[in-house]
């Protein structure tokens, strides 16, 4: 132990008299000062640092002038919105070309076998690829100048870029299609784009197009598939009228009939993305090359600092490309020369992709992030883990909070090591959006993954994103500021009490990534783009304190209760989702009812633990569904979270009844972006719904 008198001597040293001190101390004493010395050094020079921030995350959004209450980055370079990053990259084509250079050649497009690692097409060879095809376009007739449209009907998969990149290539336009649509939706999208060559990577789906153009007039010449077509496919193509064709084939007489290149410009139309939307026909919105370059633009804009991409970066395509989310995302990509490798097309086997890849980008949506959660806290299946769990998770988010982001800590390798390895090892960054997600999901995964996290929201008319969570801003609620390409002001809902003045209202985006209109549908144009040319996206937001936006309510769904209420389901189903018991909900009322009802779907994977641990009830998930106390726990739990949400006691419901299968685009309860379909809910449930208002007391 030290002298009291060796302390104060220590506090005032004496440079003379330095030996005595020495001498006046024992070895082991000298040699634990050097051990917590050497231990204080390694800390200091290895300790963690926060990333700073990009802007004063206090303010991330300024108003703009002009008297609109409208709101835009604080990353715009003054009044003008982002219209593009880098000087030689404008256009969507001449997005490749830089990843060319860029790549010096590196690993493009991966795709890989069950079992086997990934298998790479270089940049350039998919550069020669994307030329020999869309040569093969110009020569079946395609021409800039044209309206006759080419779609891409197909799982994820290298040739899915190829063929876009072909189109960017020759100033062509993709119109891609999806089997969700159903046949009907396939029709319609055919006829009212044109499209006379359909890209396929199945031959079940050439047989799709030929049953939706069968006995009737139409504009496809051509099926391009993705493997060798059949005698009794090509016959029936021919009984149609339609060459059908194999992608080898395919670029076998682009290679002998080469045209160069026709680049397009950042005006010229790029892509038209139908929505699938939850009632009536989709609408094809029109996207130019500007339109997606901006988007694309922003976000490296807002990442530049804390997570700059480059060539050595991974991305894994699951993420359907019909949709503009995974195509902004493989924009950013392709620009910076980085690989990106492709699911082997069954989402049941992401996870093996996952561990063969390693990527370092993972795109996701909120219901992978829910699955994730869920079965983390589902392994933590006793008292001590689930404090471990908490505590290490607490400890994780302490450093985010600090803006320290890592995941080499001790309660990553103790802990959160096993989640991390499941991704890979190797994520950096990750991006949700497409839909709401729980906060409580988002700040634990955030910890766990340790990486950066981002959540954005948008739309397709605004090609993907129009506000996002900046760096070094790790809470939760929130959609974080505009993008740097547009602006957004909140407008007045005054039937639900929303006003503009309140930093209330619907929102309203404007800016070089809002879309051109619908084709051939200038009805539905006027009301999505009023007449200064800002966009009214139908969801409902607030500003926060520090210029971030929270989504708070959706407009399109309100209804009215008997007694007058205004009632937005959305957000209602939203709090009642946050219930341990609870996968998905749906919730239903109308000017009839005095009150809600909803049909609710537990989690098959989870339902049975929160059953034993909240009513020490055991048995099958069908058993457990079937019980009343079961049904009345779950209400108690809704409506006991719908207090805590600041729910209105008329916005709370009344009866539930349980449903044992999840909602789904296979059995047309969900669109193909996993939103709900209404009418459709509304229509399937129909008796259940007027069973529980019967046996209603009120």
């Amino acid at each position: 132990m030290l002298s009291q008198e060796f302390l104060q001597k220590l506090r005032f040293p004496d440079l003379d008299h330095v030996s005595e001190y020495i001498s006046s101390v024992s070895a082991p004493v000298l040699v634990s000062m050097g051990a917590v010395a050497a231990a204080t050094t390694y800390y200091l020079v290895t300790r963690p640092k926060p990333l700073p921030p990009v802007c004063d995350l206090s303010m991330q959004s300024m108003e703009v002038p002009g008297g609109e209450l409208a709101r835009r980055s604080v990353l715009m370079n003054g009044d003008a919105y982002l219209t593009h990053y880098y000087p030689d990259a404008t256009t969507m084509y001449e997005f490749f070309l830089r990843g060319v250079r860029e790549s010096n050649n590196g690993p493009c497009l991966g795709s890989r076998k069950p079992k086997q690692p990934y298998d790479w097409l270089s940049y350039r060879e998919v550069k020669e690829r994307t030329e020999n095809l869309g040569s093969a376009f110009l020569h079946k007739g395609h021409s800039k100048s044209s309206e006759s449209y080419i779609g891409i009907f197909s799982q994820n998969r290298p040739e899915w870029t190829i063929t876009e990149l072909a189109c960017y290539t020759y100033s062509l336009v993709s119109v891609p299609l999806y089997d969700t649509l159903g046949t009907d939706a396939i029709a319609y999208i055919i006829d009212k784009a044109s499209i006379s060559t359909v890209v396929c990577d199945v031959a079940d789906k050439v047989s799709l197009v030929l049953d939706c153009v069968k006995d009737r007039d139409h504009t496809v010449k051509t099926i391009v598939l993705m493997e060798t077509p059949g005698a009794d496919l090509v016959s029936r193509g021919q009984q149609a009228g339609i060459h059908i064709i194999s992608m080898e084939e395919m670029e076998a007489l682009g290679k002998e009939n080469h045209r160069p290149p026709v680049p397009p410009r950042p005006e010229d139309m790029a892509v038209i993305c139908f929505t699938s939307g939850t009632t009536g026909n989709p609408k094809g919105a029109m996207l130019t090359h500007g339109n997606i370059v901006s988007n694309c633009s922003a976000f490296i804009k807002v990442s530049e600092v804390s997570c700059p991409m480059s060539p050595s970066d991974v991305h894994i395509s699951f993420l359907p490309l019909a949709h503009m989310f995974e195509r902004v995302v493989q924009g950013v990509m392709i620009v910076h020369g980085a690989s990106i490798g492709f699911f082997q097309g069954d989402i049941r086997l992401l996870s093996d992709d996952l561990t063969a890849l390693r990527p370092t980008v993972f795109p996701v949506v909120p219901r992978l992030l829910n699955r994730m959660y869920d079965k983390i806290h589902g392994q933590a299946n006793s008292s001590l883990k689930r404090w471990l769990l908490g505590f290490a998770y607490r400890r994780k988010e302490a450093e985010l909070m600090r803006g320290i982001v890592r995941r080499d800590s001790i309660w990553d390798r103790l802990i959160f090591r096993k989640v991390q390895a499941s991704l890979g090892g190797r994520v950096r960054l990750m991006l949700t959006g497409a839909a709401p997600i729980s906060p409580a999901v988002l700040s634990f995964l955030r910890a766990a993954v340790g990486c950066q996290f981002y959540e954005g929201y948008g739309q397709t008319e605004c090609t993907a994103g129009c506000s996002i969570t900046l760096p070094g801003d790790w809470t939760a609620g929130h959609v974080g500021a505009p993008l740097p390409c547009n602006a957004i002001k909140l407008v007045d809902v005054s039937e639900m009490n929303y006003l503009a003045s309140n930093g209330e209202g619907e929102v309203c985006v404007k800016g070089p990534n809002v879309f051109q209109g619908y084709l051939k549908d200038p009805e539905k144009t006027e009301e999505a783009i009023d007449a200064d040319g800002w966009l009214h996206t139908g969801d409902i937001g607030k500003w926060l304190p520090n210029g971030t936006l929270k989504i708070v309510d959706r407009k399109k769904h309100i209804f009215k209760l008997a007694q007058g209420e205004y009632i937005a389901p959305e957000k209602i189903e939203n709090i009642y989702s946050r219930s341990d018991a609870v996968a998905q909900v749906f919730v239903h009322g109308d000017s009839l009812q005095a009150c809600l009802v909803a049909v609710v779907v537990p989690d098959p994977d989870f339902f049975s633990g929160w059953t034993k641990r909240t009513l020490g009830l055991e048995g099958s998930y069908q058993d457990l569904c079937n019980k009343a106390e079961v049904k009345k726990a779950i209400l108690e739990d809704m409506v006991r979270l719908g207090k805590e949400g600041g729910l209105k006691s008329f916005e709370q419901v009344k009866a539930i009844c349980i449903h044992d299968e999840m909602f789904s685009i296979e059995n047309g309860l969900l669109t193909p972006t996993l939103k709900a379909k209404r009418n459709e809910l509304r229509q399937f449930f129909k008796a259940q719904i007027e069973e529980l208002y019967q046996g209603i007391d009120m």
